[in-house]
């Protein structure tokens, strides 16, 4: 089976490519990288897999992926996402081999169950599982929203399916490196919240308007229409006793207190430190090129 192709982003990704492109090829062999000038083995291992990759400096993820989309010679019927540190599990890949062909017309998008690892532990409870993401649709009918974070897949017409296989987040570096990365992320979502304020970007709504309810949509209104609206640092208190207490996230024990603690606590509360942080950095902006500028220096962003 190859009437699917898949596109991957990577940077410094060797620990992680090879386990993700070996468990796509039980479904093809179509499998293109755009890869950020790795300076490690990345490009070598996705080239002697039969990948291939083409090479792009980094803006942000969103900008990266619609490059890509763009610009990768695909000649597939249909298109999947998979991030480096991700794999299918063989009843995707089942699944994909054995509906694939037999899935109508009028369908253009399929969701795919979520699992997501931390510490090698599978976190199961806490609002975290499952996680229905939209990662295979029609070539041509999808696209990736123009967004900082939180950036999804949305398609313009047409159907979509559930499928029951699974897709496995299970990144193996450190948590230095894990904590870093959110310290990164919480200045994405930061300019997100932002711009819901100053409108410094063109309005991407293509989630929200899209036709069909996702659990990704739902999730999106809820954070824009209630969460970013409440006060700084209570939001992401309140946020954490729903998701351990209410949602059972303390079944996950140990790793679960931890990955719920910092994930859903102390990140949000991170995001919250860098919008009052960034709100003093903008007093006295009288436009929105000024308050770029301020922000591009504050997080070293390429925002304009």
């Amino acid at each position: 089976m190859n009437d699917i192709s898949v596109i991957i982003l990577t940077y410094n990704e060797e620990k992680h490519i090879g386990r993700c492109i070996r468990s796509l090829q039980a479904v093809t062999h179509n499998i293109f990288v755009v890869d950020s000038y790795s300076t490690d083995n990345t490009v070598a291992i996705c080239e002697s897999l039969g990948a291939i990759v083409c090479q792009r400096a980094w803006i942000n993820y969103a900008d990266q992926f619609q490059w890509g989309l763009e610009h990768c010679p695909f000649t597939s019927e249909w298109m999947m996402r998979m991030d480096a540190d991700e794999y299918i599990e063989p009843d995707l890949a089942r699944e994909l081999a054995s509906k694939l062909p037999a899935i109508s017309q009028n369908v253009t998008g399929l969701y795919i169950k979520r699992k997501y690892y931390f510490i090698g532990q599978w976190i199961k409870n806490g609002n975290v599982y499952p996680l229905n993401l939209l990662r295979v649709w029609r070539r041509g009918k999808g696209r990736i929203e123009s967004r900082w974070m939180d950036e999804h897949i949305v398609i313009d017409s047409g159907e979509t399916q559930q499928l029951q296989g699974h897709i496995v987040d299970d990144n193996l570096n450190t948590t230095h490196w894990w904590i870093a990365k959110h310290n990164s992320y919480a200045d994405r979502e930061m300019i997100d919240i932002l711009d819901q304020k100053y409108h410094f970007f063109a309005p991407d709504h293509g989630l929200i308007t899209s036709g069909n309810d996702s659990q990704a949509k739902f999730i999106r209104k809820v954070k824009q229409g209630i969460y970013n609206k409440l006060p700084l640092f209570l939001r992401p208190t309140l946020y954490f006793f729903y998701r351990y207490f209410i949602r059972l996230g303390f079944l996950d024990g140990l790793r679960g207190f931890a990955y719920h603690f910092i994930q859903g606590y102390w990140y949000r509360t991170l995001v919250d430190l860098r919008v009052l942080e960034a709100n003093k950095v903008l007093e006295g902006a009288a436009t929105n090129d000024e308050r770029l500028t301020r922000l591009e220096q504050l997080t070293g962003l390429k925002l304009k």
